[in-house]
């Protein structure tokens, strides 16, 4: 990477893609894998994809409970005689001969001879006479072999998270281990005089330390392992201390304040001088001035001091890069169309995340409404929030009934 001339304020403002694209551009997956067990592995990554060593099903089995036959012989009468009882995991051993008829569970193995199921509504029993009183063709209520994978079929990717949902497919291949990607190790600080942390009392001008907690919250949330470092005061030496230190311990370093324009925002002089900085100022809204660099072992993220622009800021751009360097596969964010509710302020020149209420109405359509306030330093306004308004760069004021897009909050910040 290289450095870019950080020094002066007057820097112009990167467009949001252009820095999503350069961060992208810069990160490759960390190759660390290791085996762990099948119950350890929820929302840990896949380092390879996973192939069927079976076939799935594993053999022909009923859909639901009912009889199972050979549809020829209702060609000739709706009656059979019944034989026997296939259970799930109780299979009926014996070929079912022409005229007979199976007692079948749900999933069981299909008795050899029979071709279909009729499901238990749809006969009469008179002890062991069978009379069918629908038509049956050849396969229904059948869960064929393999047919919803067969025996070397890739079943999921490499850099698919794990999910309950993942973890029920991969056990019914009776697969005990996995191969996933390490988790990263993230430190973390914030950065300034008025910071205190919890518990401590207040004195004049200063406020608790949320941003650290915020972000971390959401590293949780993506099985990160985290080194916290606390608040680290104004002092140029300590706080570059603090990252040779997170340099040499994390694959990750996120800083939260001191990457602005202040006379103590010493943040990006001290990362010019030991690391490469890309970029520092983004024309977006909240979280103008974010940075992204490497120091010599790790990725660097500098996040706004304001807490809506540092939880902004991660979310729409730290994190999808800590995804990729993590190993995972990106998928769009879910973007939908609303109709505003009221009217927004906005001016063009900065990409825009506002923090918005979205809600369906009586017919079933999306809209959405902002929040009660849109300063960047009330972090109530995103618990509020189930959703971010994004306007474009380009976009000024919006009117009642406009259409905008909006992106709902997934789990790292919805819960």
């Amino acid at each position: 990477m290289s450095s870019c001339d950080i020094a002066s304020p007057k820097n112009s403002m990167m467009p949001f893609e252009e820095a999503m694209s350069l961060m992208f551009n810069n990160i490759n997956t960390l190759p660390s894998v290791e085996s762990i067990s099948l119950t350890m592995s929820l929302g840990r990554i896949l380092a390879a994809d996973i192939t069927s060593p079976v076939n799935m099903p594993p053999f022909d089995n009923s859909a639901m409970d009912g009889y199972a036959l050979r549809s020829d012989d209702l060609k000739n009468s709706m009656s059979l005689t019944l034989v026997g009882t296939a259970f799930a995991g109780t299979p009926y051993e014996l070929a079912v001969e022409s005229g007979n008829c199976i007692r079948i569970m749900t999933g069981a193995q299909l008795p050899q001879g029979c071709d279909s199921v009729i499901m238990q509504e749809l006969v009469d029993v008179d002890g062991s006479k069978i009379t069918m009183n629908s038509a049956v063709s050849k396969g229904n209520n059948i869960r064929h072999c393999g047919s919803e994978f067969s025996l070397g079929d890739t079943v999921l990717k490499q850099g698919e998270v794990i999910s309950a949902r993942h973890i029920a497919l991969i056990a019914s291949l009776g697969l005990k281990t996995i191969e996933v990607f390490k988790s990263l190790t993230v430190g973390i600080f914030s950065t300034g005089d008025e910071l205190v942390e919890l518990g401590l009392p207040l004195k004049a001008g200063q406020i608790y330390d949320s941003n650290r907690f915020a972000i971390i919250a959401q590293l949780q949330k993506m099985n990160m392992n985290i080194i916290d470092y606390g608040v680290i005061k104004d002092d140029p030496q300590l706080i570059k201390n603090a990252f040779e230190q997170a340099n040499l311990e994390a694959d990750v370093v996120i800083t939260s304040g001191g990457v602005s324009v202040g006379e103590a925002d010493f943040t990006k002089d001290i990362l010019q001088e030991i690391g490469n900085i890309d970029f520092w100022k983004i024309a977006m809204k909240p979280g103008k001035p974010m940075a992204f660099g490497r120091l010599s072992d790790s990725l660097f993220f500098g996040l706004p001091g304001n807490p809506v622009s540092a939880m902004v800021t991660f979310y729409q751009l730290a994190k999808p890069a800590i995804q990729k360097l993590s190993g995972q596969t990106l998928k769009e964010s879910l973007r939908l169309s609303a109709t505003l509710t009221n009217n927004i302020k906005k001016r063009a020149g900065r990409l825009e995340f506002q923090r918005g209420i979205a809600s369906t109405n009586l017919k079933g359509e999306l809209s959405v409404s902002t929040a009660s306030s849109q300063s960047s330093g009330m972090v109530g306004s995103m618990c509020n929030a189930n959703c971010f308004i994004i306007l474009p760069q380009a976009q000024e004021n919006l009117s009642v009934g406009d259409n905008v897009i909006v992106e709902l909050f997934d789990s790292n910040l919805q819960g």
